[in-house]
């Protein structure tokens, strides 16, 4: 790590391979004079000055390059479409570089450049959070920054635009709506796609975030596929929401990737009878590569888990091989070990408590039920009997509910025996049982006054009722 004690810069600049100790991929020659730059700063918005010069500038461009495509292929993408997706996504990357500027303006007014090591440390956090936030969609997120799908695009930093990309995107968007000189009709595969359901806003939406999009052929990439999954019992009214997440689907051939994907899936135990669900529950499944597959299942028979298990989990979860084993799956089950629960147990029980977040998500719930007196011990009892405790909100979930649980006179221990509470639906079933109960003048355990059929919730008042009387 370097130091400069004046602003001058360093003759050169040593570029290191994002994860390499060894290889270096270049050295850049600075010019003698530095210049000033202002950029957002891509947090809230106002403008700093930054001292770059600008071979910095391309060399910081290229490493957080190289780290988006790392990142993108730890997510279990193929190394060719990593890469592409850092290659064409530009805006991303001036938005990534303008972060390391605002988070280390003191160090650039210092003439200090960054190791590789600290542009990956400033970077990844980022990255990881965009990942929780935006799950399989990150590539569109990524490819069309600054105007992710399902945002406000007034709320988004808009960096200067790239009028290649965006002569591209206009092209492939205008083309939605192209319709052919002689009959007026709109192109065959927009109007196959408006037949399954799809309206021309949405194909235009999908578009905007993948233009390939507009390109696929009918009869070459766009029915094989739809007909493919119609033939595995995919209902049809589910087509447009799964080529809505992963439209690359229908660029991927049939024979050579689909089906050979599905196949290895089902070698690892996905019950070939539920994919019309595993599909529509994550459709990015069927682009994940092998080796980022198998580093999941890995882990999992790390864990303990049998063979039947993980493809129950693979057909229930999907998702779980979205999770990087280092970043989410390993650190995850280190801290719910911490807790003294057993890992495997509950991962097969709720293996969404794997994607979230230990510094945002989990260590609240814990020091939640921590500062309300609950032992480490108990708490592990909690989520052991309830695996989607963690999974809960604090503010509209935990908290309100507990509020509530304390005016029923129920001792804390209660919830130890029943962590189920905290699933139960505040307004339609806690409150109404608990005023039907209060109102017979009769005491349930907890675990009666919720989980029972409200026929048997009767029956079993009427007995409590019977028996008191007789008494």
């Amino acid at each position: 790590m370097k130091t400069f004690s004046s602003i001058q810069p360093p003759h050169h600049f040593r570029c290191t391979r994002f994860f390499s100790n060894t290889t270096t991929r270049a050295q850049l020659p600075f010019p003698a004079k530095v210049f000033f730059c202002q950029a957002k700063s891509g947090i809230d918005g106002s403008l700093n000055l930054k001292v770059v010069s600008p071979t910095l500038l391309v060399a910081e461009k290229e490493e957080a390059k190289a780290v988006l495509t790392l990142f993108l292929k730890k997510q279990g993408l193929s190394n060719a479409i990593a890469a592409r997706t850092s290659k064409k996504s530009d805006h991303f990357i001036d938005h990534l570089v303008s972060r390391l500027h605002s988070k280390h303006k003191s160090w650039y007014l210092a003439g200090r450049e960054l190791t590789t090591l600290e542009i990956r440390d400033a970077l990844i956090p980022y990255l990881e959070s965009l990942f929780e936030e935006h799950g399989d969609i990150l590539v569109d997120v990524v490819e069309n920054y600054p105007n992710p799908p399902g945002k406000d695009k007034s709320a988004v930093l808009v960096p200067p635009s790239n009028p290649v990309l965006d002569s591209k995107k206009l092209k492939a968007v205008s083309r939605v709506s192209e319709t052919d000189p002689d009959g007026g009709n709109l192109r065959p595969h927009i109007v196959y796609l408006m037949e399954l359901g799809m309206d021309i806003e949405q194909i235009r939406s999908i578009t905007r975030r993948f233009p390939s999009f507009a390109y696929y052929s009918l009869e070459g990439k766009i029915k094989p596929v739809v007909e493919f999954f119609l033939e595995l019992g995919v209902p049809k009214e589910n087509i447009p929401t799964i080529l809505t997440k992963r439209p690359q689907l229908c660029g991927i051939s049939l024979s050579e990737n689909l089906k050979p994907t599905m196949k290895f899936f089902e070698s690892l135990g996905v019950d070939k009878n539920q994919w019309p669900k595993v599909i529509y529950r994550f459709p990015a499944l069927l682009t994940y590569s092998r080796p980022k597959v198998m580093e999941s299942i890995d882990f999992l028979l790390e864990l303990g888990l049998s063979e039947e298990g993980i493809g129950k989990i693979l057909t229930r979860c999907p998702n779980i091989v979205s999770y990087s084993v280092e970043d989410n799956l390993r650190p995850t089950a280190k801290y719910f070990r911490s807790l003294g629960v057993d890992v495997g147990i509950l991962l097969f029980r709720c293996p969404q408590n794997f994607g979230l977040s230990i510094e945002t998500n989990l260590k609240p719930v814990t020091e939640f039920f921590l500062e309300r007196g609950y032992t480490l011990e108990e708490i592990g009892t909690m989520i052991s009997r309830y695996g989607a405790l963690y999974t809960f909100s604090l503010t509209e979930n935990l908290i309100p509910k507990w509020d509530f649980f304390l005016t029923t006179g129920y001792p804390k221990s209660e919830l130890v025996k029943f962590p189920q509470y905290f699933g139960y639906n505040l307004e339609e079933r806690i409150k109404p049982r608990f005023e039907i109960m209060t109102k017979s003048g009769v005491k349930l355990l907890l675990n009666q006054v919720l989980s029972l059929s409200s026929s048997n919730f009767d029956e079993a008042l009427k007995k409590k009722m019977k028996k008191m009387q007789v008494s």
